[in-house]
């Protein structure tokens, strides 16, 4: 038995320059990405006509859930300059 553990598999690892996350790394993170813009194309075509601000407050709390599952399963944020 291997004394140490594995290392996180991140969905989302850290971009290479600047702060925030790069493009998914797993399959999981791929299916969230894809929820997310099924959600604001959803959220496009039936509210959107109707009401503009309630688009958009939709919207902003669709992000925000992004947002979340990112800090919870992405690498750590942090300003980055490269190697």
């Amino acid at each position: 038995m291997d004394p140490t553990p594995n290392p996180p598999r991140y969905w989302f690892p850290a971009k290479r320059y600047g702060w925030g996350w790069g493009v998914p790394a797993t399959w999981q993170g791929w299916a969230v990405m894809a929820a997310f813009i099924a959600a604001i194309t959803t959220l496009g075509i039936l509210v959107a006509p109707r009401s503009l601000p309630l688009y958009i407050a939709c919207s902003a709390a669709t992000a925000g859930v992004l947002i979340a599952v990112c800090y919870a399963k992405g690498e750590p944020p942090r300003w980055r300059w490269g190697e």
